[in-house]
């Protein structure tokens, strides 16, 4: 009774195991595959369709490294899933293939294991020369190992890059610096050579195709960035959050205004119109509006009033979740384009960089008069107006002057420490000319 007991629970176990073991071919041939179709993937999508050159210039070199990456690791997963496949293909034999049908395993067929087989073996053929490009690439770039020196009794003070460049400046002679012939004469050799090349008009075309793919990539995805999140705003306030706000809200469940502001707001306009009346009725050469004519319109002018802070705080409410998936779209489109950013980060930094010392020095001197210049709490102010309108919130001025207060100042240090760190090291110049046309 036990013996039929143990074989009643294992017997299940045993057999599901071994239908994995009979599966072990088609489960990895069938990931060999799919590794497979996310290089083809790779190339078609950012490669049109060609094999991918670990020195091309179309991207970035952190791009490039991305892609590499992402390529090492298929490539692996296919090599790996290959032998495995092989290696389970010669132990099968004819009794797994009756014991497969037995336990109702129903194999490929032997012509989509060809076409699977084919299509991996086209892939990875380009590419059976990888490992070997890849080192002889470091070979190349060697990577720069930093030699930390043994500690000893008495601590030496670091020495700055500048100190160690002179040290090695004197330790070199002038026969080491000054070569038999004049730089210049070696740059005119160079470039002649370049001229006469018969393929420098093809690699100067072969440039400008890549920097034009480039730039194309940036635009596009600059574009995206604004397109995006402005059609999914008025896309889901029209589709989505405006049918859900008008269902859920009532003309009698919720209160007419959001605010105190939109309350007192409303009451301008209504004296506003009361005072334009009696004026007119003052002044005018027409019959005097009676008490109960001049009740009347102004009960109209109310029910007028209220409807458009109704539509206005329906519609601030739609906005705040709107607003939201906007938001959300923005950061799912920056999430799924890691490489795209690379080569905007680039196309930015050859514009930015690319300019002229004058072009930068006034950029920098508009950017910072608008943001944190005399007249910039103005603009900050108009902002967060804006803002609290269009989410139907109370602007509390108190809020608005600390803001104001604080902000701009915190920017203007970022700013500030930006030019001392970093533009000050790779265009001193620029800072030169940005100085002298602040003063």
């Amino acid at each position: 009774m036990k013996i039929q007991i143990f074989t009643h629970k294992v017997y299940p176990f045993l057999l599901s195991a071994y239908r994995w073991y009979l599966l072990t071919p088609e489960r990895s041939l069938d990931a060999a595959y799919k590794a497979a179709l996310q290089i083809k993937s790779l190339e078609n999508d950012h490669f049109e369709g060609n094999k991918i050159e670990i020195n091309s210039a179309i991207y970035s070199n952190s791009v490039m490294d991305y892609f590499e990456s992402v390529l090492k690791q298929q490539l692996k997963i296919v090599r790996m899933r290959l032998t495995e496949f092989r290696s389970s293909r010669w132990f099968s034999n004819e009794s797994h293939h009756r014991a497969a049908d037995k336990t109702g395993i129903e194999y490929p067929s032997a012509a989509a294991i060809l076409e699977k087989l084919n299509f991996i073996d086209q892939v990875i053929s380009k590419y059976n020369n990888w490992d070997y490009e890849v080192n002889s690439r470091e070979l190349v770039n060697p990577p720069q190992i930093v030699k930390v020196a043994p500690p000893t009794s008495q601590a030496s003070p670091p020495k700055l890059p500048g100190q160690n460049q002179e040290q090695n400046q004197k330790k070199r002679g002038k026969s080491d610096t000054m070569g038999i012939l004049p730089r210049s004469l070696l740059g005119t050799i160079s470039r002649l050579q370049v001229e006469l090349d018969p393929n420098a008009e093809e690699d100067v075309v072969k440039n400008f195709r890549q920097n034009q793919r480039r730039s194309i990539i940036a635009i596009r995805f600059i574009l995206l960035l604004i397109i995006v999140p402005l059609l999914t705003h008025q896309i889901s306030k029209v589709l989505v959050v405006g049918p859900v706000i008008n269902h859920f809200r009532g003309e009698e469940a919720v209160p007419m205004f959001l605010n105190l502001e939109m309350e007192e707001e409303a009451l301008i306009e209504l004296q506003k119109f009361e005072d334009k009346i009696r004026f007119k009725n003052l002044i005018s050469g027409a019959p005097r509006l009676s008490p109960t004519e001049m009740e009347m319109q102004m009960e109209e002018k109310a029910h007028e009033i209220a409807e458009q802070f109704r539509r206005e705080s329906a519609n601030a409410i739609k906005n705040v979740f709107a607003d939201i998936l906007s938001v959300g779209a923005f950061i799912y489109l920056l999430l799924i384009s890691k490489p795209a950013i690379m080569v905007l980060k680039d196309f930015i930094d050859h514009i930015v960089y690319g300019l002229s010392d004058s072009a930068k020095a006034f950029i920098i001197i508009l950017f910072t008069d608008v943001f944190v210049g005399f007249h910039s709490p103005h603009g900050w102010e108009i902002i967060l107006e804006g803002a609290s309108r269009h989410w139907g919130l109370p602007a509390n001025r108190d809020f608005i002057f600390l803001f104001i207060a604080t902000f701009p100042v915190i920017l203007d240090t970022i700013f500030k420490y930006w030019i001392f760190r970093y533009l000050n090291r790779i265009s001193p110049s620029a800072v030169a000319t940005y100085r002298n046309m602040n003063e």
